[in-house]
């Protein structure tokens, strides 16, 4: 199992992945990772080989995007864990996704990644996770640091 094509439906696998970037809002993004953090493996599949290959069905779901559902969809909200758009970087569409990036306030100057701590989103409401069947997604943005810091002395 390498594609999304091997899960049982995956029309309907990408129709939730897409559901799911929809709520991503301006001004936050999400990562392949964590989208498939928030859905289950579909029925037949193995836990095991699900976790590992998620983020590839959720990569495969978002290159499915096609120009007639890109209104709806904001696949340019959608990157690597690595803060990183994963498109090889002198295409079209690469720079069409670096472009909607900064104008949706994320990717600043000449930086070519995000940073996920300032820009990460939290996840749909957990009342639209819950009527859906879905898993809280796991967090990009890490809690501050509440430790009393130590001054360097040198």
């Amino acid at each position: 199992m390498a594609n999304i094509a091997a899960l049982p439906d995956p029309q309907a696998y990408m129709a939730l992945v897409w559901d799911i970037v929809r709520m991503v809002p301006a001004g936050q993004v999400t990562t392949f990772g964590q989208i498939a953090s928030m859905i289950p493996p579909p029925p037949g599949v193995d836990e095991r080989d699900y976790a590992r290959l998620a983020p590839r069905f959720v990569g495969d779901a978002m290159n499915a995007v096609s120009w007639k559902d890109e209104a709806t969809v904001p696949w340019h909200r959608v990157i690597n864990g690595k803060g990183e758009i994963s498109l090889p970087p002198d295409t079209k569409a690469a720079a069409l996704q670096r472009a909607r990036l900064r104008d949706d306030g994320v990717m600043e100057g000449d930086m070519e990644s995000v940073d996920l701590g300032r820009f990460g989103w939290e996840g749909p409401p957990a009342d639209w996770l819950a009527a859906r069947g879905l898993h809280s997604p796991k967090p990009l943005r890490r809690p501050p640091d509440e430790r009393p810091q130590q001054m360097a002395l040198f």
